[in-house]
């Protein structure tokens, strides 16, 4: 549901106090809750934002104050609150679950569905349509992984218990790493958690990853096993069940990725990269080749390296391949040394290069390089200031002729005076930069004011009757992004306010304000310049006023924010900056 970014993001607003009590006391009935755990989920400082999912899908998603998304709504106007991933560690048995292995969670973590073959265990008296909690599967009869992901389930349980049954199981509505996610402070999974009720569990359920290339290879639990006496159970075949390695096995993959790393790495670089000692060649050359996991494959539970292989250690590795003619070593001290590979020896030849851990990493960096690349080409936001005709105003352009409900351009109130100035000859004789403003009762009456009563102000300089006949219309503005509805409102835009002040002491902060017009959200933003600016951030209302948000970063940030706000579109002019720790402005 979120795989894609949310679009056409709202400015997020503080929930009233009225509200949140409504939003607390749906929550406390929908999920029988005690009123105190009620208040812990639904948070003082809570904020509302709107947005849209990639399939236009409107939304509410509610943010507790440090920005993480605690609940959302999907659906014009749905009451349905569902909670976020957030608020399932808070609360990891708030509802009901089904745990998956762990090589399933990336799979959803990008989008799927959970298939019915990927569930281990889950709860019982399942209902289709009932909003669930996906888990990682742990190991431990007494504990349940942490929930990962949000969605409704496909079928009935009864379903998940049948024979070769196949399908989804759960439509996926939220996941952990997707972009809801990613509006918090992306924080990594808690510890599993005591299980309290009886679950199904899965006969032929799946051994979950090992931890580390480091670690000896666990034995089988019998506890699992023990579980079946009592629960119901469906096989995993997707993704594959894992698989243990034979040593002699081991060691075939490592001989094939030193080939692969002679044949794609070193059959080029070597002339500069050797000699090596042989722990640096092995961590740098061999480990990266290793092939990657395939997802239509077993996942390989047996760490793949020299300790678990059928050398004894590094050093009689490396030797047996220089007996095979593929290295040629030399004794230290203290290390063995890689003096040189033999890229013409036919076993190189003949390898045949596959996908690597290597491959995979730099396919991924080149990935982040290119999202970098993408955030990083916005267009400079589209900036247009209008005024509408508006009580004194109304007057002048109904005698003139001119549209009264119309939005004008400071060049379309230009272009209309001097029609009306042309049309009634009020160009001055003497100097046709003035107008004669006391030759037209509807002209002079459009600009006088209580404050300002032209009634003996025979003339006055063109530039300065635009100016006063604009400032009698009321103010819109117009902001167009690339990619997103043109934003309309009405009202005067005033520029992104910057200011540093000595806050407790003798700490300078920069203070953020007055960004929500130019389409920027606080808790995304405080959240970029945390990174940007390589210092603490933190989100509240902007003192004395109703609606906005200030963003405070620690430090003298003024310079680092400006770029910042220019690389995401906002016109350099519309950033004002103060620097007030030392009396000084910008």
């Amino acid at each position: 549901m979120f795989k894609k970014p949310l679009g056409n993001l709202k400015t997020s607003a503080p929930l009233r106090s009225s509200d949140r009590r409504k939003l607390k006391q749906r929550v406390i009935q929908s999920f029988s809750l005690d009123p105190d755990v009620g208040e812990d989920l639904v948070p003082d400082g809570l904020l509302s934002v709107k947005f849209k999912t990639h399939t236009n899908e409107p939304g509410v998603a509610y943010l507790g104050p440090g920005g993480d998304p605690l609940w959302f709504t999907l659906g014009i106007g749905s009451e349905d609150l569902i909670p976020a991933v957030y608020t399932l560690w808070k609360k990891p048995d708030l509802l009901p679950f089904l745990s998956t292995p762990s090589a399933v969670i990336p799979v959803l973590t990008g989008g799927a569905d959970l298939m019915i073959p990927g569930v281990v265990q889950h709860s019982s008296s399942l209902q289709a349509h009932q909003l669930v909690s996906i888990t990682e599967y742990v190991r431990d009869p007494k504990r349940i992984g942490p929930p990962l992901a949000v969605g409704r389930m496909a079928v009935d349980s009864d379903v998940l218990s049948q024979d070769g049954a196949k399908g989804k199981a759960v439509f996926v509505l939220h996941a952990w790493k997707d972009h809801l996610f990613d509006m918090g402070h992306k924080g990594n999974p808690p510890d599993p958690w005591e299980m309290t009720h009886v679950t199904a569990t899965n006969q032929h359920s799946v051994d979950e990853d090992r931890q580390d290339d480091t670690e000896e290879q666990l034995p089988p639990d019998p506890s699992v096993d023990a579980l079946g006496s009592q629960l119901a159970q469906t096989q995993v075949d997707d993704p594959a069940p894992t698989a243990d390695l034979t040593k002699e096995e081991v060691s075939t993959i490592l001989h094939n990725a030193l080939l692969q790393a002679i044949k794609t790495s070193l059959s080029t670089a070597q002339t500069s990269v050797l000699p090596m000692n042989s722990s640096t060649f092995y961590s740098t050359y061999i480990l990266p080749s290793r092939p990657a996991p395939s997802p239509s494959q077993p996942t390989v539970s047996t760490p793949i390296d020299i300790k678990h292989s059928s050398h004894k250690s590094l050093a009689f590795f490396l030797k047996s391949a220089e007996k095979q003619g593929l290295l040629k070593l030399k004794d230290t001290k203290s290390d063995v040394m890689v003096f040189s590979v033999a890229a013409s020896h036919a076993d190189v030849v003949a390898h045949k290069p596959y996908l690597s851990l290597k491959d995979v990493s730099l396919r991924n960096e080149k990935r982040g390089q290119r999202e970098e690349e993408e955030r990083s080409r916005v267009k400079e936001l589209e900036i247009k200031e209008l005024w509408k005709p508006h009580l004194q105003s109304l007057k002048f352009f109904a005698g003139a002729g001119f549209d009264t409900s119309a939005l004008y351009t400071y060049a379309d109130v230009k272009a209309a005076l001097n029609k009306y100035v042309a049309d009634h000859q009020l160009v001055n004789a003497h100097d046709q930069s003035y107008i004669n403003i006391g030759a037209d009762e509807l002209l002079r009456m459009t600009l006088s004011g209580k404050s300002d009563n032209m009634g003996n102000t025979e003339f006055l300089k063109r530039e300065e009757v635009i100016e006063r006949l604009s400032e009698k219309m009321q103010n819109w503005y117009e902001i167009r992004a690339e990619g997103k509805d043109p934003v309309l409102k009405k009202g005067q835009l005033k520029p992104i306010s910057m200011v540093v002040k000595i806050r407790q002491g003798r700490k300078a902060s920069t203070l953020i304000t007055g960004f929500e017009p130019f389409l920027l959200e606080a808790v995304n933003l405080a959240e970029e310049l945390k990174t940007r600016c390589a210092s603490s951030t933190s989100v509240s209302p902007t003192p004395g006023k109703a609606t906005g948000m200030e963003v405070l970063v620690q430090g003298k940030q003024i310079k680092v924010v400006t770029e910042f706000l220019v690389s995401r579109g906002v016109p350099k002019k519309w950033v004002e900056t103060a620097d007030l720790s030392s009396g000084g402005k910008k």
